[in-house]
This record gives structure tokens, C-alpha cells and sequence, in this order.
């Protein structure tokens, strides 16, 4: 089976979120079930020069949308076994500030969709399915349909979407239709919703299979509280949605190897290599060093989504307890004001580092002994599987993958603390009884051990997806 990944970032290259951890990682595992699985996104310019080196040049083409005639550079390069190819135009890719948010995104992003298709005529490889991601790919399934199918080498493609977060769906006016993305009016009923040109829901009409990145999550994005309008679409083209729980690396998440902790440890040396994290991020952050009294880490992004406006309502009863927080993340300027306060409120209890720094996230999950993710909404989800990695156990709210990933300690085989409603009193109980197993250092002792040993790697996560590709391509 050949697999085309197509991803607007992956690591090592090029990362803003969990897409660039997932097309950076599950390609390697479906490889190593003996697909040929390629990875295409596009060469930007923020891409390191340790990296150009090893690409090599393959060839040069025109895109045409609407009446711009566009250059494109082809690339490739091995990377972990898993062949990269990268789309080179300076015009849309060189950018300074970022990955997206810029006035031209939609042009961009069709751009890049057209060159993946245009791509194959220029390699030797034909994918059986292509794999898009996102609203920055979904125009492929659209182009494909309308301008390539009549070529022999594509006829046959079958193509599969998947959906990261519902929130950001590529809306536009639809004037954009002809004029940015060179469409005809006919394609005009694929590409509108709700009055909109709506490149999420295009994706979704034009393709064989719909996946998203949790069970949990396809059932919730059915639903108005969750679907940012897309729920009556999605109930109709049910029968071609699935959710697929996305793993983690597990050997770039290694706490008996990782270069960024304090220590290293596995199950059997769990309690000293802990106790060393503990300290010393105890030590770096300003927090008063008492190994028993409970640490709690929250790294985030600072805004409305992971649940913060629950932490805030909640901090001052929170801390009436003998607990200390550890705070990573940036975001909106109120959630950033409000840990700000509270450090000052709380001097040694209570540090916080604005900005996001991965050595410093990686001591977090080591150092922390549990680890908050209270989100109103959390499509899957990959830092209550790291925390788990690492011997931390996380408290979560019941939802998308949290839901999928976390079970409660008060029921059989639970690796976590978890609460339903999206209440913070709720949250704080659940603290609470995290904090109330803590107290008791045996079972505590247990329950990380069992933590560390659960298995969230992208073996099991391949599998899922290999049996969706092979229902499309036999439908």
C-alpha cells in the first residue's frame, strides 16, 4: 500500500501544533508496518539549513490558479526512513512571522494543495491513498475531482481527511472561489456552507473517508457545542467518519534517555529519579523545595479552550491546600495576567513561565507529580499521554481524547483522576483526590508505576489507520 501524508508541518521541520507531532511520527510507524508512506508539506523558509543540505533538487513546474502562473520548486529528502518532499515558492512559504495567520493564507494553502497533485506527475511514486490533513490540504480531494482524475496515474487515488480541530475550517468569502483558488462556479455547491466558502466542509464532501484524532471527538463534533457549525454536515456524511487516538514517540519521550531532565529513570528506579526531577525543578522555578508536598504542572496554551477560566475561578480555595503549581505556557493576555498574580499572591507555591520552552516543558512533566488539563475541548490531545510517559499523572476533563486516554483511579485499570462536567468544582475535587492519594505513598507508588507503563505509542495508532485505508481503497 502506498500512503501520501499531506501535512502543512512536521517535525523535525517545520512545527506550530500536534499536526507537525503526528506527521512527524505516524508515517514512521505505518512504515514500519511495511507501507511505503511519503510525507509532502512545503519548504518554508523558517527550515534550517542543517536540513537543505540533505535535500535534493528533483524538478520544477508552473501552478496555475486562475490566471496566476506560480513556480514551484520539488525537493526530497529521507528522514527516519520516511521519504519528505517539500514544495518550494518563496512568494508563499518565506515568512517571517509564523506558519499561518497571514491576509493570503487561502491563497497559499491552494497553492500548496494544487503542487501536491501536480507533484505526482514529476515522481515515481503513486499513492493508492492520499492522506490530507486539515483545512491547509483540503482543497486537495476538490482539485482532484474537478482537474485530475482524467490522468491515468490518478484515476484511481482514493482520498481520506482528517480533522485535527473543528474550530479552523478555511472560511472565506466566496469570491474567493475563481479568483485565489482557480475553481469553476460549477464547484460552487462543494465549496459553500452556511454562505461561506468553507474549505473543511469542501474536503468533506469530495472524499472517500473522514477521520479525526479521537473516538470521542468524532462523536462530539456531531454535536452544536462543539462543531462550530458543522454538526448538520457531519450528521449526514456520518457513515464515512471515524476516530483514530493519536499516539505518541516514545522514543523521543524516554525518560530513561531524554538529554532535557534533571535525571533518568524507568519503573524500577521511578521514586529516585522522580525525587531528583522534583528537587531541582523546585530549584529552578522558585518553588519552596518540600518533597511532600504535591506538584502540580499545567503547560498550555494560556486561552479559554484548556479549560484556565476554571483555574482561575477556582486557584485561591485550591491553595488552601498544601499543593504548589507550576505554569508553562502563553496565550491570551488575561489567562498570562492572571498566573502572573498569582505568583505574586503565592511566592514559592505558585511559578510561572510565560513563553514555551521544550527542555523546560520536558522537566515539567518529570518534575511534577500530576499534571492539569481541565479543557472545555481537547480533540485528542498529546500531554496526558507524555505525562503518562513520563510517571505523572495527569487530571483531565472528561472529553475528546482525554476521555479516550484517561481512565479514573477510582475505577478498574485508571491511570489518571478525571471529572465530567465542565465545572470547577468538579475540577477541584478531583485535585483533591489526587492530592488525597498522594498522602498515601505506596499506592501512589503503584499508580505511577502502572502510568508509566501504559502504551500510547503510534504502533497501535498505525494499525487504526492502515484498516481505514484499506476500507476506502476496497469500498
Amino acid at each position: 500500500m502506498n500512503i501520501l501524508y499531506v501535512a502543512s508541518e512536521a517535525r523535525p521541520f517545520a512545527a506550530s501544533g500536534g499536526l507537525a507531532d503526528v506527521a512527524g511520527s505516524l508515517p514512521q510507524a505505518l512504515c514500519a508496518r511495511g507501507t511505503d508512506c511519503r510525507v509532502v508539506m512545503p519548504l518554508y523558509g523558517t527550515i534550517g539549513q542543517q536540513w537543505r543540505e540533505k535535500m535534493t533538487f528533483i524538478a520544477s513546474f508552473e501552478i496555475h490558479l486562475d490566471w496566476r502562473r506560480q513556480y514551484c520548486g520539488l525537493f526530497r529528502c529521507e528522514y527516519n526512513g520516511v521519504t519528505f518532499y517539500f514544495l518550494d515558492n518563496e512568494y508563499y512559504f518565506k515568512r517571517e512571522n509564523g506558519l499561518y495567520g497571514y491576509g493570503d493564507d487561502a491563497e497559499r494553502f491552494a497553492f500548496f494543495s494544487k503542487a501536491v497533485l501536480e507533484m505526482l506527475l514529476y515522481i515515481d511514486f503513486t499513492p493508492d491513498v492520499i492522506n490530507c490533513n486539515d483545512w491547509q490540504s483540503a482543497l486537495i480531494p476538490v482539485y482532484l475531482n474537478t482537474f485530475f482524475r482524467q490522468i491515468d496515474k490518478m484515476a484511481n487515488i482514493r482520498t481520506v481527511f482528517t480533522i485535527h480541530n473543528i474550530q479552523y475550517q478555511g472560511q472565506y468569502g466566496m469570491e474567493l472561489l475563481g479568483d485565489q483558488l482557480g475553481l469553476p462556479d460549477s464547484a460552487a455547491h462543494i465549496m459553500e456552507y452556511g454562505g461561506c466558502l468553507n474549505m473543511m466542509k469542501g474536503a468533506m464532501t469530495e472524499c472517500d473517508m473522514i477521520t479525526t484524532v479521537s473516538p470521542s471527538y468524532a462523536k462530539e463534533i456531531m454535536d452544536p457545542w462543539y462543531s462550530f457549525g458543522l454538526d448538520r454536515f457531519l450528521k449526514e456524511h456520518s457513515y464515512k467518519l471515524t476516530g483514530i487516538l493519536n499516539g505518541i514517540d516514545q522514543k523521543t519521550n524516554d525518560p530513561e534517555t531524554d538529554p532535557n531532565l534533571f535525571a533518568h529513570y524507568n519503573t524500577k528506579t521511578i521514586g529516585k529519579g522522580k525525587a531528583v526531577c522534583k528537587a531541582e525543578l523546585q530549584k529552578l522555578m522558585g518553588l519552596e523545595e518540600k518533597p511532600d508536598r504535591i506538584l502540580i504542572g499545567l503547560i498550555a496554551r494560556l486561552v479559554s479552550q484548556k479549560g484556565l477560566d476554571l483555574v482561575k475561578y477556582i486557584l485561591d480555595d485550591m491553595m488552601t491546600n498544601d499543593i504548589s503549581l507550576v505554569v508553562l505556557g502563553s496565550g491570551d493576555k488575561m489567562y498570562e495576567d492572571f498566573f502572573l498574580e498569582a505568583e505574586k499572591r503565592y511566592p514559592g507555591r505558585v511559578a510561572v513561565k510565560i513563553g514555551f520552552l521544550p527542555d523546560l516543558a520536558a522537566k515539567i512533566y518529570t518534575g511534577a507529580d500530576a499534571f492539569l488539563m481541565p479543557s472545555k475541548t481537547e480533540p485528542c490531545g498529546l500531554a496526558q499521554m507524555v505525562s503518562l510517559r513520563y510517571g505523572t499523572l495527569p487530571i483531565v476533563r472528561e472529553t475528546g481524547g482525554l476521555k479516550d486516554s484517561i481512565k479514573d483511579l477510582g475505577g478498574e485499570d485508571g491511570n489518571g483522576f478525571t471529572f465530567q462536567s465542565y465545572n470547577a468544582h468538579d475540577m477541584q475535587d478531583a485535585v483533591l483526590r489526587c492530592k488525597a492519594l498522594y498522602d498515601q505513598p505506596k499506592e501512589w507508588k503503584k499508580a505511577v508505576k502502572h502510568a508509566m507503563e501504559c502504551d500510547f505509542s503510534w504502533d497501535r495508532s498505525a494499525g487504526d489507520y492502515l484498516a481505514v485505508y484499506d476500507r476506502v481503497l476496497n469500498k
